[in-house]
């Protein structure tokens, strides 16, 4: 027999609401459901109309990314079959388009929103390109992360291009670049290579985008690697870090002044009731330079590059270990 809820809201029992969120969250699993009902009309506009994937955690046990929709999903919450060519198989994705589903999400203890770069309505297009700023390791390296995102705006700049900035929500920053539907999602995916590519030569001391961690030597790599079927952290998602920190807009003005630190579940509704929404932070969509896509194009796909070296080095070792 069920349990009765501690609450309802929009239709959605709601229970468990004063157990602790996760080890470390410093906030019940009510305050995640509070705030995400708080910030639902800003946090939705960036979670409609795409294939959704969430993080979900549960005290004492490791968190886990769904994708797959399970079975006990209520009627009510859209769904979209997705074909996945990594599994082989057709995915359920669920489709965040509405308050109710948001809470029933926040129910099952769904803390991270992950949605695609592509919409439902072109699922052969992305909508925007994206750069994630991934610092070193370090307590005090997240400044070093908003440097490197100032190098993605000059290179940005220089091809007369705009884009806007979050926290990650983690360590690092992201920089979004809204693009039209010209560009299908190898160019697209070709162009956020050749602007990865342009900032770190700005400052090679300070940005790589060398993909292998051991390659980096304590610079930021400007990750590119956000593209195609990716899915990215959407503005506003709780992060299933210490303290539960956001994704939070925070515009080119004030990015050298923030700290991850300054927007958690408990701090970013009153914040956000001053601030400029993340949807009127973006730029308006943007045409992509034939010849930076051609750049691109140039440029080797990081993650091939990497299954590549890694299985030359274990030939390696494997043909060292034969031969001592």
């Amino acid at each position: 027999m069920a349990s009765k809820p501690d609450e309802v809201r929009d239709g959605v029992p709601l229970t468990n609401l004063d157990q602790p969120l996760f080890d470390g969250a410093e906030a019940t699993k009510r305050e995640l459901v509070d705030y995400l009902d708080a910030v639902h009309e800003q946090m939705l506009v960036g979670l409609r109309e795409r294939p959704l994937s969430v993080v979900r955690i549960r005290p004492g046990q490791p968190s886990f990314m769904q994708k797959n929709v399970p079975k006990y999903t209520p009627e009510w919450v859209r769904t979209v079959p997705v074909w996945a060519e990594a599994s082989k198989r057709e995915v359920s994705y669920a489709v965040c388009d509405d308050r109710r589903t948001l809470l029933w999400f926040a129910n099952q203890r769904a803390v991270e929103y992950h949605p695609t770069l592509m919409r439902l309505d072109r699922p052969d297009r992305v909508t925007q390109l994206v750069l994630d700023l991934d610092p070193p390791e370090g307590d005090e390296t997240f400044a070093l992360a908003v440097q490197a995102a100032l190098l993605v705006r000059q290179a940005l700049a220089d091809l007369g291009l705009d884009g806007a900035v979050k926290t990650s929500g983690a360590k690092g920053v992201h920089v979004y670049v809204p693009i039209d539907d010209t560009a299908t999602i190898e160019d697209a995916a070709a162009a956020t290579r050749a602007i990865a590519a342009r900032a770190a030569r700005i400052d090679p001391a300070l940005a790589t985008t060398a993909y292998v961690k051991e390659e980096r030597h304590g610079k930021v790599f400007v990750d590119s690697t956000r593209a195609g079927g990716a899915t990215v952290v959407a503005a506003y998602s709780p992060r299933i870090r210490p303290g539960t920190p956001v994704s939070y807009p925070v515009g080119w003005a004030d990015v050298e002044q923030v700290s991850p630190r300054d927007f958690t579940i408990r701090t970013a509704p009153a914040l956000l009731a001053a601030a400029v929404p993340w949807a009127d932070q973006l730029p308006a969509p943007q045409a992509l330079p034939a010849d930076l896509i051609a750049e691109g194009h140039e440029i080797p796909i990081a993650r091939v590059v990497a299954m590549h070296e890694g299985k030359r080095r274990k030939a390696a070792a494997r043909k060292a270990a034969e031969d001592s």
